[in-house]
């Protein structure tokens, strides 16, 4: 009965905890430098930087002012920018809606 319980009072959006925030985004320069995770950063791919978040977590970042939202993968430290959360990809800043305006809020929910 308690299994039942438990399984009853789980999140059903697969995600864990939210978080809200300031993004912004790598700039196209820093392509090919190497992440905290050891990959190469890749401006095309989905991941980002957060500052405690183990590497490889995947988070779904949604840019308040457009609604959209997209999913990627910590693979580095960062931001280094005071008061800003979480450092997308370039890929990641641009399905957002992000780009144009450099920084912007957005709600970050972690995956369970």
């Amino acid at each position: 009965m308690l299994a039942a319980l438990i399984l009853c009072t789980l999140p059903l959006t697969g995600f864990a905890e939210t978080l809200k925030g300031e993004a912004s985004y790598y700039a196209d320069s820093l392509q090919g430098n190497k992440t905290a995770s050891g990959e190469p950063y890749d401006k095309s791919a989905m991941t980002a930087a957060h500052r405690t978040l183990e590497l490889g977590t995947r988070v779904k970042v949604t840019y308040l002012k457009t609604g959209k939202s997209v999913e990627v993968k910590i693979n580095d430290r960062g931001p280094n920018a005071k008061g800003r959360v979480i450092d997308l990809s370039g890929a990641a800043a641009e399905q957002l809606g992000l780009k144009d305006d450099g920084h912007g809020k957005v709600e970050i929910e972690v995956s369970r």
